[in-house]
């Protein structure tokens, strides 16, 4: 019990920078509350003290504004960061090392009495407001976007965002890999101009992105058949924007 209580403060320090001491993390971080108050919850669970292990868990809930029920079934390592507004139903099955943020719901989908609440396998992680709801799996090492909408299942290492989700195909990671390439190149950071970003301003940019690199490999092809031609094709070094001053 003491080792999985110290794996459980161990995670904390891992994947949250802010955390100073032991003392505060055992303190004030209503995650750790909750989810040591789980634990106990669930023994009762488990014993057949399932009205105790309710009451249990509704003083967690109180103290942390945090809901799990104690029938859910939660792994090692587990870490909920900041966590108010987190609900957790009966039939969820967390694995290890995963990690929950604000405003998730692990749900369900109807009001059998069997599994209808989500399994999420081993280093899950489920950004600030998610909702993952029905019986489905969660792959391992799997990403969930914020306030992404999740009903369906996801496969390992895959990342889901928006309502519904959707998994980001590989055609728009390559998308990332080469606007984050040409944006090096031309030695602008193009911070927060992510493929799934709604900002119209980051849209603008990617799109932007995607005309220099297309123009970059056409002034490359148009290099290659000059010097085939016999043509001597000067190099020219491209000035970093870091270089540029402006005057005041």
């Amino acid at each position: 019990m003491f080792r999985l209580i110290r794996e459980d403060i161990d995670c904390v320090f891992d994947r949250d920078p802010a955390a100073q001491s032991v003392f505060e993390v055992i303190t004030t971080y209503p995650g750790f509350h909750a989810l040591m108050i789980h634990r106990l919850a669930h023994y009762c669970w488990g014993q057949g003290l399932r009205w105790l292990g309710r009451f249990i868990s509704h003083l967690g809930r109180w103290l942390t504004g945090i809901e799990i029920h104690p029938g859910a079934q939660i792994g090692r390592r587990f870490f909920i960061d900041h966590g108010m507004g987190v609900v957790i139903g009966e039939t969820a099955v967390i694995g290890d090392d995963c990690t929950l943020y604000h405003g998730v719901t692990l749900g369900g989908t109807s009001w059998d009495k069997g599994k209808r609440h989500p399994t999420l396998l081993n280093g899950v992680v489920v950004g600030a407001g998610a909702k993952v709801l029905g019986p489905i799996e969660i792959g391992e090492g799997a990403r969930i976007g914020s306030n992404s909408v999740v009903v369906k299942a996801v496969p390992t290492g895959a990342t889901v965002v928006g309502i519904p989700g959707h998994i980001i195909d590989r055609d728009k990671k390559n998308a990332s890999k080469e606007r984050e390439e040409i944006a090096t190149k031309m030695g602008f950071n193009a911070y927060g101009a992510t493929v799934d970003m709604p900002d119209p301003v980051a849209h603008a940019i990617n799109h932007m992105l995607d005309h220099i690199h297309a123009m970059d490999k056409q002034l490359g092809g148009m290099k290659k058949v000059l010097n085939e031609a016999g043509i001597k094709y000067k190099d020219q070094e491209m000035p970093s924007l870091d270089d540029c001053e402006i005057e005041e």
